[in-house]
């Protein structure tokens, strides 16, 4: 069945996402509320969007109470976190941002997939899924987003798009070991500056 790892994943990306969203307000020096704010919007940010884009009513996000929780929970631990802990951002950030993108951008796949839609939506859901959650956690903390620097991010979620769309990954073991495929690729990606090709307009 793929309800198990529907539910595995989307408790795995609600708690990276909403500990990565924390994390970014922290470091913006944010207060209590805008650490709520941004761990929230991060969590489900992507869902949403990818929601109003296939045509699921966007009502459909307050049945998820259970995952508000566990965003709620997870931003307060990440606030009474110890501070010298929290100084090592730029590699606990990027570990659960590859968690979070890899886990939501299966579950946005496999929405489209459930509601039958064709492999271009599965591509999309993922995308939208995996990375909008951290498109508008970027730019409330105005920050250039990472899906449109020139690193390897969004590609991985297209990827993962094109194998849930085409069928080639089915069952929960699959799922699993895709999930924990992409999230180390994403990881690695981040620590060998991977790159995708890009032009510069300015000069040097």
């Amino acid at each position: 069945m793929v309800t198990l790892a529907w539910e595995v994943l989307s408790i795995f990306g609600t708690i990276a996402f909403a500990i990565s969203g924390a994390i970014v307000a922290m470091e913006e020096e944010y207060d209590i509320f805008g650490v709520y704010l941004l761990g929230v919007v991060t969590a489900f940010g992507g869902g949403a969007i990818r929601n109003l884009l296939i045509g699921v009513p966007v009502s459909a996000l307050w049945e998820q109470e259970m995952f508000f929780q566990i965003a709620l929970v997870s931003i307060t631990i990440m606030f009474l976190f110890p501070q010298r802990l929290l100084r090592h951002w730029p590699l606990w950030g990027n570990f659960f941002d590859a968690i979070g993108l890899a886990a939501f951008a299966i579950q946005g796949a496999l929405f489209a997939v459930k509601l039958n839609l064709p492999l271009s939506a599965a591509i999309v859901a993922a995308v939208l899924t995996g990375a909008g959650g951290g498109i508008v956690r970027d730019l409330l903390a105005s920050r250039k987003p990472t899906v449109l620097r020139d690193e390897v991010y969004a590609a991985w979620a297209i990827l993962i798009g094109l194998i849930i769309g085409l069928k080639l990954v089915t069952g929960d073991i699959g799922l699993y070991v895709l999930f924990v495929v992409m999230t180390a690729l994403r990881i690695i990606s981040y620590i060998r500056r991977w790159r995708l090709p890009f032009k510069k307009l300015r000069n040097p």
